[in-house]
């Protein structure tokens, strides 16, 4: 072999780290208790909003499931001054965006604009958020939309095979709910919203971010503008159950008659996203599922053939989290999906990762990182994150080098604390006639579910 040829038989070794260049945030709070943090960014003509609330689908109310989402959805949908088209004609005027979204932890308000529109889309979201009025016509029409997108979604085995899932892992804790019922639907009143969003969207339970073309001096003087004389409240006290204490395997099928394909997964209950353990659990996920040339991917896919594509997900959330793993593989090839799955599962808790695949990931990591935060939109996001689940000040300036201190023991470790396929949930969705045989060798106990959610048949093993 010449010794061109050797040099392109080499990869490249991994450019150095870029230095970060994170402008400094300034911080304060408001009298009202509203907190805002601005970003002065002056790279491009542009500005971005936040208002994040720490209030999500986990502060639904028991009986109606669904309606943190219902509510941020009309947010937009109509004002006291302003209709649904008056308000999407005067974003379409400013080239702007004007955005709500609910997660389970909270909600975000979120606006963009030209910096030369900025006081104009800060206050058309200070509108919504303060103002909106919720009417019956579009309250209506959403009700009915939802209605068939829960029917779509039911026809959808990764929806169904999540539903069940969240309820297994977190049982009457408000993160087992992933979706509204039709009865919930049903009972959203405008009443009900005008209530929940004078309770949960409150200045003392929320944080006004701000990164862009701005002058601190000014953006601070406009938010208080808008809303200094927005008043607080007592935030409700909030209990929420344990989630159930798993001792042994068990497995739940969800029966999908004719289904062509068994999506599986696989879950232990997990960390919060403050725990101790992130990163190292970060590390351990990079290594086992998280991309194309992970573990799993690489064993069911590339070596077997079994699926397009097998997965692991950290999910580290304020109050709970999971670990799961998961795929869509052939019917026919069910049971032995979750031997493979098992093995990678065993053998990332038994075995130190090797440095190959730790220097790998840690690149990985690394790498993405700088990219997600070189815009405006990714900045934004991730002091959203910070905020909303009480992350360091530090966290953007320290993320790689918390990464690039994870040691292969600190792997190990954390799977073996976190990682338990003894006491794993197994949530199959499938044709139950031509895996259940399949299935049955992987746990004492297999229950089973039609896709509306009820539960069929109760045996164990033959």
């Amino acid at each position: 072999m010449t010794q061109t040829e050797a040099f392109r038989r080499q990869m490249p070794p991994p450019l150095g780290l870029r230095p970060l260049n994170l402008p400094e945030p300034f911080e304060t709070t408001l009298r009202n208790g509203l907190e805002v943090v601005i970003v002065e960014d002056r790279r491009l003509p542009l500005v971005s909003f936040r208002l994040a609330f720490r209030s999500g689908d986990a502060n639904d109310p028991a009986s109606l499931p669904g309606l943190s989402d219902m509510m941020s959805h009309l947010l937009t949908e109509g004002t006291e001054t302003r209709t649904s088209r008056q308000i999407a004609e005067e974003v379409e005027r400013l080239g702007a965006t004007l955005t709500v979204g609910s997660g389970s932890d909270f909600t975000t308000v979120a606006g963009s604009a030209l910096s030369i529109y900025s006081d104009e889309i800060l206050e058309l979201l200070a509108e919504v958020t303060l103002r909106s009025s919720f009417p019956q016509n579009e309250i209506d029409l959403a009700r009915e939309n939802t209605k068939q997108l829960l029917i779509q979604q039911r026809a959808q085995p990764t929806f169904l095979a999540s539903e069940r899932m969240s309820r297994v892992i977190f049982g009457e804790h408000p993160y087992a709910r992933i979706s509204p019922t039709p009865d919930s639907l049903d009972a959203m009143t405008r009443e009900e919203m005008l209530r929940f969003r004078e309770v949960t969207m409150v200045p003392n339970n929320a944080v006004m971010l701000v990164v862009g073309d701005v002058d601190r001096e000014g953006a601070l003087a406009r938010v208080n503008e808008f809303f200094g004389n927005w008043a607080s409240r007592s935030l409700p006290d909030l209990n929420f159950p344990p989630p159930p204490n798993r001792e042994a395997r068990a497995t739940y099928l969800v029966d999908r008659p004719g289904s062509a394909q068994s999506n599986i997964v696989i879950a232990n209950l997990g960390i919060t996203r403050t725990n101790p353990d992130y990163f190292p659990m970060l590390l351990m996920h990079t290594i086992l599922g998280a991309n194309a040339s992970s573990r799993l991917f690489m064993n069911l896919r590339e070596e077997k053939g079994y699926t397009y594509g097998a997965y692991s997900n950290l999910d580290a959330r304020r109050l709970l989290g999971t670990f799961r793993v998961s795929a869509e593989v052939r019917t026919a090839v069910t049971g032995v999906s979750l031997r493979e799955f098992f093995y990678e599962l065993g053998r990332i808790r038994d075995e130190a990762v090797s440095e190959e695949e730790i220097e790998n990931a840690k690149s990985y990591l690394t790498g993405v990182f700088p990219i997600r935060i070189e815009t405006q939109d990714g900045l934004i996001d991730q002091l959203v994150s910070i905020k909303m689940f009480d992350l360091p000040k530090d966290y953007l300036l320290t993320y790689r080098d918390r990464v690039n201190g994870v040691t292969a023991n600190e792997i190990q470790r954390v799977a073996q604390s976190h990682v338990t396929p003894d006491r794993a949930a197994i949530v199959v969705v499938g044709d139950a006639a031509e895996i259940s045989g399949q299935i049955q060798a992987f746990a004492n106990v297999i229950e089973l579910y039609d896709t509306e959610g009820n539960q069929k048949t109760e045996g164990g093993r033959q």
